[in-house]
């Protein structure tokens, strides 16, 4: 059994805005990262992800962009955490990897998918599997809200 999922969500924005929402730190800081965003996801750079909820800035290297198409990162797993109502265990010793892809839409919506793969097969394992599964599809949920309508969803809702 390997441990994988994929999310998937319909934003209403031609795909090069879409893509600039995630890939510029700035725009990620909006929505997503609630403690901040620093350095763009750009091929070869190791960038910073901080979130109120998992406090501690996360290190993500940037392993593969296709401009406005696709984003390939790679971060440490952290086991533990929501899914299994303990805190998250930080550095498991091994990363996990991250597929985002943009795909134009013919009604000028764009596709974002977010695959994310790599989690050793044990019970922590699945529980952080489940964790970010989660985290990802809210992080869909606040970039529909944010780029189509202005609301920052995580607004308050982790402290």
């Amino acid at each position: 059994m390997e441990l994988k999922f994929k999310v998937s969500a319909h934003i209403a924005r031609p795909v090069h805005d879409v893509f600039e929402a995630v890939a510029n730190p700035q725009n990620l800081s909006q929505y997503f990262t609630t403690g901040g965003a620093k350095g763009r996801l750009e091929l070869g750079a190791t960038v910073t992800w901080d979130f109120h909820d998992f406090p501690g800035a996360f290190p993500v290297d940037v392993i593969e962009v296709e401009q406005d198409r696709r984003i390939v990162l790679r971060w440490e797993a952290n086991e533990g955490g929501p899914a299994d109502g303990d805190a998250v265990t930080a550095g498991a010793g091994y990363k996990t990897q991250v597929t985002m892809t943009f795909a134009p839409l013919e009604d000028g919506r764009t596709l974002v998918t977010i695959a994310e793969e790599g989690w050793r097969e044990s019970p922590t394992g699945l529980a952080a599997s489940y964790g970010n599964c989660q985290g990802w599809a809210q992080m869909l949920c606040a970039l529909k809200a944010w780029i189509e309508y202005g609301i920052n969803l995580r607004e308050g809702m982790y402290r």
